[in-house]
């Protein structure tokens, strides 16, 4: 019986969650790792995302018989450049309307609330069980007004901390960069035999994954950024830039990124013309389609492999649990533990293939 594959994976769960729980027990022990972990998690990130973005170049230069020293001193100042671009060409437009946009937030928010006040002044035509339902849910509006204020604070005091990160974020990159070839040796060199290939297959393959995923999520944002845009510009959208930026952004979440982007765009729609709301709806549902039928299959190439309900679902439960990190990192941590199951799987499978011949041999 302890041969039998439902059994291992049994005693491999429970000896996982036997792990977790001693960790809860004993978590005070770790809690300056904690803490050094919470400081270096987002440098860490987006080194490890702008590495992604910038290998093809670095690949690209070193077979052209660049040194590694020029090669990274050209990207650095390739991406000072971009970034210098973007600040000068689109940054004054973007800080422009955040003014307006701050500016104008008492007027909106006085709109919204009347078309709240209008839209609960008709519940008592709806069922008594739907009506006492928006009651409950007008009681917390208050509650959120209140917290309001707390928000601000702590989002202005993450704002600093994260500023601070980002200075450390060109050190990760350059010394990812300059020494990314030397951490699958590194790891493999604690095995040996098979084990030792097998392990270097399977960082290999999460390598892959990972930078299908993060080079295609960028072609697919910007893509869909620069379809908001166009659509926003076209029908006259107030705040059309800021809008498709925040779709842009929002897009690195799969599947429920363009939903999620169309949210103030309908707010902002709608105060500034009801008509204008069903445009920006249009706009949006023409933007997904297109992202989700031709340009996401062709830029990833359905590299990743997974259903969009299990995107849905994976994504729902990590918000849940972990919040906004949890949403943005739960599908590529999602197909990073998929690739490794499918390895070892597949390693599996050979050795039982391996030691069947064997006894037919005998």
């Amino acid at each position: 019986m302890t041969k039998k594959l439902w059994f291992q994976v049994g005693v491999g769960i429970l000896l996982g969650l036997l792990i977790i729980r001693m960790f809860i027990e004993v978590k005070g022990i770790f809690s300056p790792l904690v803490i050094i972990g919470q400081t270096i998690f987002l440098p860490l990130l987006l080194g490890g995302v702008l590495f992604y973005l910038s290998r093809p170049i670095l690949n690209y230069l070193d077979s052209r018989g660049w040194k590694r020293w020029t090669s990274l001193l050209a990207i650095f100042v390739a991406m000072g450049l971009v970034f210098w671009i973007f600040s000068a060409l689109i940054g004054p437009a973007i800080t422009k309307q955040v003014n307006d946009l701050v500016d104008e937030a008492p007027a909106i928010t006085k709109d919204v609330e009347e078309m709240i006040a209008v839209a609960l002044d008709q519940k008592n035509r709806l069922p008594d069980a739907i009506e006492q339902s928006i009651n409950d849910q007008s009681s917390k509006v208050a509650d959120i007004a209140r917290g309001f204020s707390n928000w601000v604070i702590v989002f202005v005091q993450s704002l600093a901390q994260g500023l601070f990160a980002l200075v450390l974020v060109p050190f990760f990159l350059f010394y990812i960069l300059k020494d990314h070839e030397k951490f699958a040796p590194f790891i493999a060199n604690f095995f040996s035999g098979e084990r030792k290939t097998w392990i270097r297959k399977t960082l290999v393959d999460i390598d892959g994954t990972l930078k299908a995923y993060i080079q295609g999520q960028l072609v697919v944002s910007v893509a869909v950024g620069i379809m908001l845009l166009i659509g926003y510009l076209i029908i006259g959208l107030d705040y059309a830039i800021l809008l498709a930026f925040f779709g842009l952004l929002t897009n690195v979440i799969p599947f429920l990124g363009p939903f999620i982007a169309v949210v103030p765009a309908l707010i902002i729609g709608f105060i500034q013309e009801p008509q204008m709301a069903i445009y920006v709806a249009i706009i949006m549902l023409v933007a997904q389609q297109i992202e989700s039928n031709l340009i996401s299959p062709n830029v990833m190439g359905r590299a990743l492999h997974i259903h969009p309900l299990t995107v849905i679902t994976i994504i729902l439960a990590a918000g849940n649990i972990a919040g906004l990190w949890g949403v943005i990192l739960a599908i590529p941590t999602y197909a990073v533990i998929k690739t490794i199951l499918k390895n070892a799987y597949a390693r599996r499978t050979e050795i039982k293939e391996a030691a069947t011949s064997t006894v037919e041999e005998e």
